[in-house]
């Protein structure tokens, strides 16, 4: 039986790392803050996963090709605790179901072996009234809906939900998360793991700019990345959103035909 593999470059530095993961979310809202990240953190790409499943092409940017499940590193300024890196795990794929608990089996155990130390998943929910547009894999989330844009967490253990009310952050008080994120969550409190899941609400019917600004907002109490005031960061998002729909351009159409399967842009 085929499985998923962790392919890391092995000489960089894991101990102790934080590891940001972004899966497709709704509204892009994942895509458009790993690509920020990976911009305003100099981060530098290290490797995929790979499993035979998986639709067979690569995303091209900048003239150099890309595994869809991919990784970066680099060394930033972490306010989080004895963190002494960060290496942040992306895809624009919709992981098919039949897959998640595999490649996220391979990912706790490279972390287990590698030494890292907390886990954040970005993710977004679809305001309320609106379908999230991920094909049955979006989360559904009970929410105090305000006039704002709504930013929710979870957290595997009590020093994650600590962490959360650090952050001014209110707990997701009920739901259910699918798909990579939610496994993680799931499995991550199994195996007693630090991970904690930021939540912001967003627009489904296009790339949510607006929300991805806000998340970057919330990242910056943990990785200091932004100078921006919120508008000028909100064009920053749009102009990000916009790379990754060029970048991404054509290849749903080259994905494999079920729609689990598929890569939005």
């Amino acid at each position: 039986m085929a499985e998923a593999t962790v392919k890391f470059d092995k000489a960089v530095n894991t101990e102790d790392a934080l590891v940001v993961c972004c899966f497709p979310s709704v509204g892009m809202v994942s895509s458009v803050v790993a690509h920020f990240l990976i911009d305003h953190l100099d981060l530098e790409f290290i490797g995929g996963v790979t499993h035979s499943q998986l639709p067979a092409l690569c995303l091209v940017q900048d003239g150099a090709p890309y595994p869809p499940i991919r990784a970066y590193a680099g060394a930033p300024i972490c306010k989080v605790d004895d963190c002494q890196s960060v290496i942040l795990i992306m895809s624009e794929l919709v992981v098919p179901e039949p897959l998640v608990h595999d490649i996220v089996t391979a990912l706790f155990d490279w972390s287990k072996e590698s030494g890292t130390r907390k886990g954040v998943l970005i993710d977004a929910f679809a305001r309320k009234g609106m379908k999230g547009g991920l094909n049955g894999q979006e989360p559904v989330v009970e929410y105090e809906d305000t006039e704002g844009i709504d930013v929710v967490g979870i957290g595997t253990t009590e020093d994650m939900r600590k962490m959360l009310e650090d952050m001014k952050i209110l707990p997701l008080e009920q739901g259910v998360i699918k798909g990579m994120t939610g496994v993680m969550l799931g499995e991550g409190r199994r195996r007693g793991l630090d991970i904690l899941s930021l939540m912001v609400e967003a627009d489904p019917r296009y790339p949510d700019a607006r929300a991805a600004a806000i998340m970057i907002e919330h990242l910056n109490t943990l990785l200091p990345t932004i100078d921006l005031d919120h508008e000028p960061l909100v064009i920053e998002a749009e102009r990000i959103e916009e790379q990754i729909r060029s970048m991404i351009e054509g290849a749903e159409h080259s994905a494999v035909p079920a729609s689990s399967s598929m890569l939005y842009g």
